[in-house]
């Protein structure tokens, strides 16, 4: 949608932008996948110094009480600054998720920005906000391993 936005603007003499590895990518499947920014494969290809946080969604209370624990979450954020380089959801309700990490990824956000933002409670929601804080080994409803 939004490279026709840009297309269509600049067709009419606009100067419109579309940065694809800003786009959330998505399947509609059982369950839902979404992604936006790097994947790990890509960050090693570039030789990206990151870290990498993962949280399931058997952690969250909102997905435990709807029946979703068999879904994942992953961040990759930059080593040094701690900037949101990727994030990945397979989860029910991903497509609806990823647009809070695609936000995030557009306005260089990092860790501590993304996990200072208040989420509500109790929401699947909160579980991307927990994946960010999985990656300094401070997640509330997992256990942290170093």
């Amino acid at each position: 949608m939004r490279m026709g936005e840009c297309a269509a603007e600049n067709a009419m003499g606009g100067e419109k932008v579309f940065r694809p590895e800003q786009s959330p990518s998505r399947a509609y499947v059982g369950p839902e996948f979404a992604g936006v920014g790097f994947t790990e494969e890509q960050a090693k290809e570039l030789h990206l110094d990151y870290k990498v946080g993962k949280f399931p969604t058997s952690g969250n209370g909102r997905s435990l009480v709807a029946g979703h624990t068999d879904g994942m979450i992953k961040i990759l954020s930059g080593a040094k600054y701690g900037e949101i380089l990727g994030v990945h959801i397979l989860a029910p309700s991903a497509t609806e998720l990823i647009e809070e990490a695609a936000l995030a990824i557009r306005l260089e956000a990092t860790l501590e920005e993304f996990t200072s933002t208040i989420h509500c409670h109790p929401t699947v929601a909160e579980a991307v906000r927990e994946c960010a804080l999985a990656v300094d080994k401070k997640a509330i409803h997992i256990p942290n391993r170093r």
